[in-house]
């Protein structure tokens, strides 16, 4: 266990900072909104800070589109505010993460302004460009993640340029040294800040195939998902591991790349000494209801051997020589209560049966905000409610599927990544004391019982049961094997309960999650000789899991 690195045994914490905290009364959060509330995280047992891009921004995607990669957006504050946040973070304990977005750039970006100009100047194959069909049609019939054709016309040059995701975020030229080496530069630029490490977005979109070709339509639209078409391309791995070497490599921080396509047997060429980054988060447990591409109106249930298999299966792969994040939202996520429990479900105890499942795997576990306080998805009433920009292209979608408009609506309600986006809900206070003004977002209707105000007043919290779990992770008496303890799935099998072991010398944890809301009788044979350490309900009933109960039992 002394052998784990400093990132490995501390709880990350992802912060969105437009829906964080607000200190000027602009409806939108900022970074002094973060340095206010380090205090807060720390009480969580938080090692390390994840904030989503803060830099200068058009905002078509919230951020994601970057317009300059080495300075701060006005609207969150200014560089002395991040030079701030990261010393009074490390007053803390506490690193501070920044997001790369490499796959693309803002088409307001300088780079992409001058590569639109004409086809010779210095920046001309900058990004990628392709003549029209002999129809003048796109150069693909490639749908991007957000809807709508992945190819946008630019007559200046008379052709297309390639976006994986919005118009407005054109996909950066890997293939050209320059551009890697002005993207390496700029992750340099916040290493000299003092940042603690970094999440790579939407990494394996970078290498595109040698030939660019039409794919087998997947939905009514005559389109194929560009994700099927790009994702993880051979030769990726090359760009990744010069990546390493030019940034990475000489650091004490950690890594972790957006990775949704790469299958667990392979993860030891991403993750761990020979790898490219320190984790990797990837997808699989998070996608559990879409097959052959995220369209949502294709959703689909699914059984909980499914979740617990895509979580072992991500064990095993990271066990010999990788590390793995645990997570179970993210900004572009919904929350879990909402994604992994039924309707019926009594949200407490199923937010908290999620904590026991996050707190006890193999891995560092990423809490995002509000989760900790057991926040759920929100129904908006009108498509044009949704700020999202996928949310009003996956509309669109099932618009063209042939679903009415209260369907398609009903489809954005379940799976938009404004569910996530919602402000942190402080108090019950106006807009949840996360702003003075208008709020960008609704807050959402339940804020006055939960919140953070409430909840630490309330021993029975989601919040307070994730400071007792995560200090029992960090410091308790089965702090070394739920650190650095090996994991076997238990009860496989079982539709209802997700069993796993945690094992580290002499000592065993057994963890025993109700994933419905019904009782689950089991045979109490599978933590024989283990004392009960902790749960979501104050008392055993032996042989039976009540609805969303979790336990830890140790031995």
């Amino acid at each position: 266990m002394n052998q784990l690195k400093w990132w490995q045994k501390t709880l990350v914490y992802q912060v969105y900072p437009k829906s964080f905290q607000d200190t000027t009364g602009t409806g939108t959060g900022d970074l002094p909104g973060v340095t206010r509330r380090l205090d807060y995280l720390k009480s969580l047992g938080v090692g390390a800070i994840w904030l989503t891009p803060c830099y200068p921004s058009p905002m078509v995607d919230n951020g994601y589109d970057i317009a300059d990669y080495c300075a701060i957006d006005p609207a969150y504050g200014t560089m002395e505010d991040m030079e701030t946040l990261i010393a009074e973070a490390k007053k803390r304990g506490i690193r501070i993460v920044m997001d790369l977005v490499y796959n693309h750039s803002s088409d307001q970006h300088p780079w992409f302004l001058e590569s639109k100009r004409d086809r010779t100047n210095d920046k001309a194959d900058w990004y990628i460009w392709r003549d029209p069909k002999e129809d003048g049609s796109a150069p693909t019939n490639w749908r991007g993640i957000f809807g709508g054709s992945a190819w946008t016309y630019v007559e200046e040059r008379g052709q297309y340029y390639l976006h994986t995701f919005a118009e407005a975020q054109p996909d950066l030229n890997w293939e050209n040294p320059a551009v890697r080496h002005a993207l390496y530069d700029a992750a340099n630029f916040w290493l000299r800040k003092g940042v603690g490490g970094f999440r790579i977005d939407a990494i394996v979109y970078i290498k595109k195939p040698s030939v660019l070709a039409d794919g087998k339509p997947d939905a009514g639209d005559g389109m194929v998902s560009i994700h099927e078409m790009i994702a993880n391309t051979p030769g990726i791995l090359d760009f990744l591991y010069e990546f390493r070497r030019e940034v990475f490599d000489g650091h004490d921080i950690f890594t972790v790349a957006e990775a949704n396509s790469v299958p667990p047997e392979d993860l030891c060429k991403w993750v761990g000494k020979k790898g490219a980054f320190s984790m990797l988060f990837e997808f699989t447990h998070m996608n559990l209801e879409f097959e052959g591409g995220e369209i949502w109106c294709h959703a689909k249930k699914w059984p909980l051997t499914k979740l617990k298999g895509a979580l072992t299966a991500s064990q095993k792969g990271t066990a010999a020589s990788g590390w793995y994040p645990i997570f179970f939202e993210n900004h572009d996520q919904i929350r879990s209560v909402s994604r992994y429990f039924s309707a019926d479900a009594d949200p407490i105890l199923a937010a908290k049966a999620m904590a026991t499942v996050l707190l006890t795997l193999r891995g560092t576990p990423f809490v995002f905000e509000g989760q900790e306080l057991g926040m759920r998805n929100m129904k908006l009433p009108r498509i044009e409610d949704y700020d999202d920009i996928s949310s009003h292209g996956q509309y669109q979608l099932a618009l063209d599927e042939g679903f009415s408009p209260k369907e398609a609506l009903a489809f954005v309600q379940a799976h938009s990544r404004d569910n996530a986006r919602t402000p942190m809900q402080w108090s019950k206070e106006k807009n949840a004391g996360f702003t003075a003004g208008t709020p960008w977002l609704p807050v959402h209707p339940d804020f006055a019982d939960v919140n953070v105000e409430a909840e630490e007043r309330d021993a029975g919290s989601v919040l307070n049961y994730y400071r007792a779990l995560a200090h029992e992770r960090l410091a308790g008496k089965a702090s070394h094997v739920l650190l650095a303890g090996d994991y076997r799935e238990l009860m496989e099998e079982d539709e209802r309960i997700y069993a796993f072991s945690r094992s580290f010398g002499d000592h065993t944890a057994y963890v025993l999650v109700n994933f419905t809301a019904k009782d689950a009788p089991y045979d109490e044979g599978v933590h024989a000789g283990a004392k009960r350490l902790f749960g979501n309900y104050a008392d055993t009933v032996r042989g039976t899991l009540r609805p969303c109960e979790a336990r830890v039992y140790i031995k």
